[in-house]
């Protein structure tokens, strides 16, 4: 018996999660007698919570042991789960995960291994959708155990019983974690009772509820490509469409959000809220939750004209400056960050927020700033203006329109990054320095 086949991790390093579990038995057994045909650097990472005592002890000891038995080098770390749970809060389930995961991202970055095993297997994807269906999540949810940053999963078509039989076969020892019997953790009363309800009313229950998971991821990306597509990106803004289906706009909208605030956590009230935007006017906001680490920051869906527009801005933060503006290949960070470059050839004129310039015909004594009362502009082949009456002329917000980087000399506003430039700073055939800004 085979547990799964170990030709797709040719020639990489693979590091174990090894409980000493017989998940992880099998696991790490299945991947040590394939390592040498498949040239496998193996390796194996052992996390004591101090959770269960003596018998947590135990556990790592025999986890020493058998990679010890296995010429496996293994990697131990110790951590008092308890004890964070009273500092920091939380249950000591979520608080376990957090840590293993932590553990396992940090090897990764320091080039410990390419990939970490874990041993979650086809029982545990049917108990993740049933948890998840019960909370009351969205298609999203149903995808339920993924791969993902380096986080392999060997075992997700195989079931527990498989792997039982596949260690009782091949005569390993592995110890038992006497907590998976207690039913007070959710996860144990699934498994416990929960899915074998389901298996006796179709014998087949959890296979079925891997299959719809499988479906499901499958069916997730499909709509999550097009609610993307649907995203409109102007300006250095995205934004949604008001009259998307209900299903690509509430995506286009988490996808957006999730942009502005990557640890941000968003609930279907907050998608509510967004939502009640569609049927009023525009300038209508609402104000969205942020992390706490991104304190002093505001995050706003805003109402304008047939889009929701996702603003994520400084709150009560004055713009320092202005800046020297040197016309030279250089980075600037403030207001707004943007490049400047060099280029003999107009090789990126396909996108419309790079802006093509004379680098040599900027006067001395340019700064970055951004707009000002009195402000002009003589864009393009088009007839002096000032920068206000541009700029609505363009339909870019105010909102917006406050915090667009330009470049000027006095009054005399020569570029507004992502937007326009002035004729006086336009490439002609006399041109010698080609810049590209965006």
């Amino acid at each position: 018996m085979k547990l799964f086949d170990a030709k797709k991790y040719q020639n990489r390093r693979i590091c174990v999660a090894f409980s000493g579990g017989v998940d992880s038995v099998g696991l790490l057994y299945a991947f040590k007698e394939q390592a040498e045909t498949c040239k496998i650097t193996l390796s194996a990472l052992h996390i004591e919570h101090g959770i269960r005592g003596e018998e947590s002890i135990r556990d790592m000891q025999f986890c020493k042991d058998m990679c010890e038995q296995w010429g496996i080098p293994l990697t131990v770390l110790r951590v008092d789960v308890p004890k964070l749970v009273k500092e920091q809060g939380g249950g000591v389930e979520e608080t376990a995960r957090a840590v293993r995961y932590g553990a396992f991202r940090e090897l990764l970055e320091k080039g410990g291994a390419d990939f970490v095993a874990t041993a979650h297997h086809a029982d545990d994807v049917a108990e993740t959708i049933l948890f998840r269906l019960a909370r009351g999540s969205g298609v999203s949810g149903m995808k339920a155990i993924t791969e993902y940053g380096g986080i392999i999963r060997p075992l997700l078509s195989v079931s527990r019983e498989e792997i039982a039989t596949y260690v009782a076969e091949n005569g390993l020892p592995h110890v038992e974690d006497s907590s998976n019997a207690d039913e007070n953790y959710t996860r144990n009363y699934i498994r416990h009772t929960a899915l074998p309800a389901f298996e006796k009313i179709h014998g087949n229950a959890a296979k079925h509820l891997v299959e719809f998971a499988s479906l499901a991821a499958e069916e997730d990306d499909f709509l999550q490509r097009l609610a993307e597509e649907k995203i409109v990106r102007t300006v250095g803004e995205e934004r949604v469409p008001v009259d998307l289906p209900d299903v690509l706009f509430r995506r286009a909208c988490l996808f957006c959000m999730r942009r502005c605030a990557a640890d941000g956590e968003y609930s279907r009230a907050n998608i509510a809220e967004i939502e009640k935007l569609r049927n009023l006017q525009s300038g209508k906001k609402v104000a969205l939750p942020l992390p706490e680490t991104m304190k002093g920051i505001g995050l706003y869906a805003f109402r304008e004209g047939g889009y929701i527009v996702f603003d994520l801005s400084v709150d009560g933060v004055p713009m320092k400056g202005p800046y020297p503006f040197v016309p030279k290949a250089q980075l600037c960070l403030a207001p707004a960050p943007f490049e400047v470059w060099e280029e003999e050839k107009p090789e990126r004129s396909d996108e419309k927020r790079w802006l093509h310039v004379d680098l040599d015909a900027f006067p001395e004594g340019c700064v970055v700033r951004t707009r000002r009362e009195g402000d002009e502009i003589t864009p393009y082949h088009s007839p002096r203006k000032t920068l206000k009456k541009f700029l609505t002329d363009r339909k870019i917000p105010s909102r917006l329109s406050r915090k667009l980087p330009v470049i000027a000399k006095g009054s005399e506003v020569l570029v507004v990054v992502g937007v326009e430039i002035a004729d006086s700073v336009k490439v002609t055939d006399k041109t010698v320095r080609r810049g590209i800004i965006g």
